[in-house]
């Protein structure tokens, strides 16, 4: 009978893992899906570059979020590096931290700081 109990209770949790799988799998792991960033080029000359570590992002769906709302910003455009947790943020004009924080924040993720390349 108690083994029983402990193969019902592994099932059960095993059930509840392969639910969740599929339900990553179709929205990413922050369970929503957020459609791809459409490519922005800088417009004008590039005057600067920042790096900016992000805390949180885990997949596809939040590089995009995170690209997506810096982008949004004039004269910035980034490319998120999931792996290393960081935006590469090119500028035709300076963008503060402030407003890279701002963005970030705007996406539901925390910066952990910003480099000047």
């Amino acid at each position: 009978m108690g083994d029983a109990i402990v193969v019902l209770i592994i099932a059960v949790g095993v059930l509840f893992g392969v639910r969740e799988l599929i339900r990553r799998g179709k929205g990413g792991c922050c369970g929503c899906s957020v459609p791809k960033t459409p490519e922005k080029k800088l417009e004008g000359e590039k005057v600067g570059e920042k790096i900016v570590t992000i805390e949180g992002m885990h997949c596809e769906n939040c590089k995009n979020s995170v690209e997506r709302e810096i982008n949004r910003i004039d004269g910035a455009v980034a490319k998120v590096n999931l792996r290393k947790h960081t935006a590469r943020v090119s500028m035709s004009r300076m963008v503060e931290d402030e407003e890279l924080i701002r963005a970030v924040e705007r996406a539901d993720f925390k910066v952990v700081k910003i480099d000047t390349v």
